[in-house]
């Protein structure tokens, strides 16, 4: 049976590579994906990004009811957004929570997450390797 795990990426996300290149580094998401489609070929990797709240919390509830977990990059609605928060709680798939910096070592208002206390696990400061580490979680148990 063929695992599915859906990439959900919140604001901001779609400048990946363009975007603070020093935090973030210079590869786009798109490119980043096909690299993780060729490590897990095994698994069905669906992508969804959106800058739009309502948007980000519309397809959690489309995509987590069904087969499969979640890797969440909520963005700055992670620290925000209570919407999101009870989206997550909401829906039966098993969530990741992925930042691509640590985001302890930053600023003192992105410390606390809304997200990670409904979530499965929390993953931080990996580059965009943390959405491998948050595949191999979910679809390891």
């Amino acid at each position: 049976m063929k695992h599915t795990v859906h990439i959900v990426n919140g604001p901001n996300l779609n400048l990946l590579g363009q975007r603070e290149p020093e935090k973030y580094g210079h590869t786009s998401f798109e490119s980043y994906l096909e690299v993780l489609r060729t490590q897990f070929p095994e698994i069905g990797l669906t992508y969804f990004q959106s800058n739009v709240e309502g948007e980000l919390i519309d397809h959690l509830h489309a995509v987590g009811f069904g087969d499969g977990g979640v890797v969440l990059n909520a963005g700055g609605y992670t620290h925000t957004s209570v919407a999101l928060r009870d989206a997550v709680a909401s829906i039966q798939a098993a969530v990741m929570e992925v930042h691509i910096t640590n985001v302890h070592a930053r600023e003192e208002f992105r410390h606390v997450s809304l997200l990670s206390p409904v979530c499965k696990g929390v993953i931080c400061g990996l580059g965009l390797g943390g959405y491998e580490a948050a595949i191999r979680a979910l679809v390891s148990g």
